[in-house]
């Protein structure tokens, strides 16, 4: 008997779509190479630092060139990110004694300004690759992964803290390696809230893209071809119809970007949703669609799953992952004293060393002036974060916990998020100036722009995250809207919101050093603030007062912390895990 013609062509429909998938990311693969290659040729091309140019061609047709070059950069330290998360984040959430060290560095680091990292950054990778390009393409790389890589760190910490107990005894259970759990248990569980962290991180990115790819240090101009250095040099020309277009072609880069990439990993990571049910329409993707039917991508991990396994033998040394060890006490505390001891002493060094440098410059008493000043910056901070609370928080939860809504908003939220503020703020400046309102105050909207979607993506995060159960078991009970708010939504969003809170308010921080001074042609508007006083120091050549104003803005980030955040943070843990 003859088989099923229906049969038949069904196979062979499939074997054709397999085929078209197959070629389809052939091409694409070959033209991203092919990008790469030509883009690279560029980047380690011969480059004398006292002969750069320091304006750029603002000619239309370098428009598609100047986006691929910053899209790279954004890509590579977005990778060099995630790298620094997973590491950073798993020893401060496995280690006791690491984490009383490594939780106030990254406060620290987040805290500390792009123009600060820039200011001692920049001579370092010139002198790392001192005749090519290659020196200053790193240190505005390193610029944007310094606002990318604290906001995934601290996503990934909170979701390691708050890991299920089952999930952890399963791991002691089946005996797995450090290689093993982290793969397997620990980033899976963290998968989601990553993912939308990494999204948010990604538009942080494109907000300071200005700065990296503009660098101003020590009265020294270095320019970098991209769409944010081709809006600054606009900007200071006056070619308003150019700033539209640019501001054109980075609204359509964004909408590419969230096509090809973030939109397939938001629909793979739903397979990490914990809970005994999945939503009911769950997000979807073309391109995944396309990357599962084609025989690359499972031939590609193939091709890795040597790797794997290869760090999996060579980690066995360090024992089962998760294991506790039960110290003896007196050995215990002699330890801690041990290595807290070794921490105190380079800490008394480093401070001794940076009083040494402040009096040789300005003197102690400088730090007074900063202190002020940076009251006046605390005070726009506080006012974003509320704002960006009472906005954001239903707005937020509107999106999570309607599956359908979420895959139709994704795009603008993403667009609206990713797209750099500081492109209009040559248009900004005009308003204020116009309308004689002072920066003082329209900085908190500037600020905003750079730091609010913090908020709006960690909630969005934490509302999807409720597992569906919970939202039947409310439906179920007919629970009123009030109460539903109050017994499922906010206690389900909680530590999703202090983990983007603090970041926003970090966010704010760092977004004051560009929305306290803002400019068009030769119109420069200023506030009083923090963010001022740094960038103004990092473009004299100030150090003594860069390294003041950095210094003064840690202990300002890092005091809220501790006597604020942290405790909300512990709160979060204890009270509204979903464990």
């Amino acid at each position: 008997m003859s088989t099923p013609s229906t049969f038949i062509v069904g196979r062979d429909n499939r074997r054709d779509a397999s085929l078209l998938a197959d070629a389809a990311v052939l091409v694409v693969v070959a033209a991203l190479m092919w990008a790469l290659i030509h883009m690279g040729l560029r980047i380690v091309a011969p480059f004398d630092p006292h002969a750069v140019e320091q304006t750029l061609d603002t000619s239309p047709a370098r428009l598609p060139y100047y986006a691929a070059r910053s899209l790279l950069r954004m890509f590579v330290a977005l990778a060099a990110s995630l790298v620094f998360a997973f590491i950073y984040a798993t020893a401060a959430a496995r280690s006791r004694r690491l984490s009383k060290v490594l939780m106030p560095l990254l406060d620290v680091l987040q805290s500390v300004p792009i123009l600060g990292f820039l200011s001692v950054t920049v001579t370092f990778w010139i002198a790392l690759f001192p005749h090519s390009q290659l020196g200053v393409e790193c240190a505005s790389i390193f610029a944007i992964f310094t606002s990318q890589a604290w906001n995934l760190a601290f996503s990934l910490h909170s979701s390691l803290l708050g890991q299920s107990q089952e999930l952890d005894e399963s791991a002691r259970l089946l005996r797995l390696t450090r290689w093993q759990r982290f793969w397997n248990v620990d980033l899976p569980s963290g998968m989601i809230p990553l993912t939308w962290n990494a999204m948010m991180s990604f538009g942080g990115g494109w907000f300071f893209l200005t700065a990296s790819e503009t660098i101003v240090v020590d009265n020294h101009t270095y320019v970098l071809p991209g769409i944010g250095s081709y809006v600054a040099a606009a900007s200071e020309a006056q070619q308003m119809p150019r700033l539209f277009l640019a501001i054109a072609v980075m609204i359509a880069m964004v909408l590419v970007v969230n096509f090809f990439f973030w939109r397939p990993v938001t629909a793979w990571v739903e397979r990490f949703r914990v809970g005994d049910t999945s939503n009911a329409q769950a997000p979807r993707s073309l391109v995944l669609n396309v990357l599962r039917q084609s025989h690359i991508a499972e031939a590609w991990s193939t091709l890795w799953r040597p790797v794997g396994e290869f760090f999996d033998r060579i980690t066995r040394i360090f024992g089962i992952g998760g294991v506790r060890f039960v110290d003896h006490g007196t050995r215990r505390r002699a330890g801690d004293i041990a290595f807290f001891a070794v921490v105190g002493i380079v800490c008394l060094l480093g401070a001794w060393q940076v009083v040494g440098y402040v009096q040789s410059g300005p003197g102690m008493g400088e730090f007074g002036e900063a202190f002020l000043l940076g009251l006046a910056t605390l005070a726009r901070v506080v006012a974003v974060l509320i704002l960006g609370t009472v906005i954001w928080v239903p707005v937020g939860v509107w999106i999570g916990m309607n599956p359908r809504w979420a895959r139709l908003m994704q795009p603008v939220v993403q667009v609206l998020a990713s797209f750099p503020a500081n492109f209009l703020f040559p248009f900004f400046t005009l308003f204020l100036i116009a309308t004689h309102i002072s920066l003082d105050v329209g900085g908190i909207l500037l600020m905003a722009l750079g730091s609010q979607w913090y908020i709006l993506f960690n909630v969005i995060a934490g509302a999807s995250a409720i597992p569906n159960d919970l939202r039947e078991a409310a439906t179920s009970l007919q629970l009123s809207r009030s109460l539903r708010w109050r017994t499922l939504i906010l206690p389900g969003i909680f530590p999703a919101w202090v983990t983007g809170a603090i970041t926003a308010a970090g966010g704010a921080w760092n977004a004051s050093i560009v929305s306290e001074i803002v400019s068009y042609g030769h119109d420069t508007l200023q506030a009083t603030g923090l963010g001022a006083y740094i960038a103004n120091a990092t473009t004299s050549g100030d150090f003594h007062r860069v390294l003041i104003g950095v210094i003064v803005m840690s202990i300002y980030v890092v005091g809220l912390n501790r006597l604020f955040w942290q405790r909300l943070n512990h709160v979060a843990e204890r009270r509204y895990a979903l464990t």
